[in-house]
């Protein structure tokens, strides 16, 4: 009975995998299988890596924490959620930097994953740093989102 379920098992491995072993060179992702086999660029290897990689559930792991040889995100700030949220609560989100508090400021936080620990810090820095956040009456609002990143930085 269980010789019967290793074809179908191995078949589904296969077609679980071939997509992201189609779509390039280094198309297993980051991860334990990556660390694992990611030095060869075989066919197999590549169904290797991506298969360890979802059982093992390691990608998903090393991207948030930026380990296994995955790269976190640079900025939260460029999502498109914040570049949306700024774009339609650009004179709103003006009034709670000013401030230093409201609503929006808070939904901002909260949209850039700031910890709640540290939220009173960022609600100060961007305070501090209305003028250069926006500058003038025709700022737009990538201009906004750049200017926050940058006063993350």
């Amino acid at each position: 009975m269980k010789r019967r379920f290793i074809p179908l098992f191995l078949t589904a491995l296969f077609l679980l995998a071939t997509p992201a072993v189609m779509a390039g060179q280094e198309n297993y992702g980051c991860g334990l299988g990556t660390m694992i086999f990611g030095n060869t660029h075989t066919l197999l290897s590549q169904v290797a890596a991506a298969s360890t990689n979802q059982a093992f559930g390691s990608q998903y792991f090393g991207i948030s924490s930026g380990t296994s040889e995955c790269k976190s995100p640079e900025s939260l700030v460029y999502s498109p959620r914040v570049k949306v949220f700024v774009a339609e609560n650009m004179d709103s989100l003006a009034l709670d930097i000013a401030r230093g508090q409201g609503l929006y400021l808070e939904a901002l936080a909260a949209l850039i994953e700031v910890p709640a620990e540290n939220r009173g810090e960022f609600y100060t820095l961007l305070q501090a740093n209305f003028s250069s956040i926006y500058p003038d009456g025709q700022v737009t609002s990538d201009d906004v989102v750049s200017n926050i990143a940058a006063v993350m930085m």
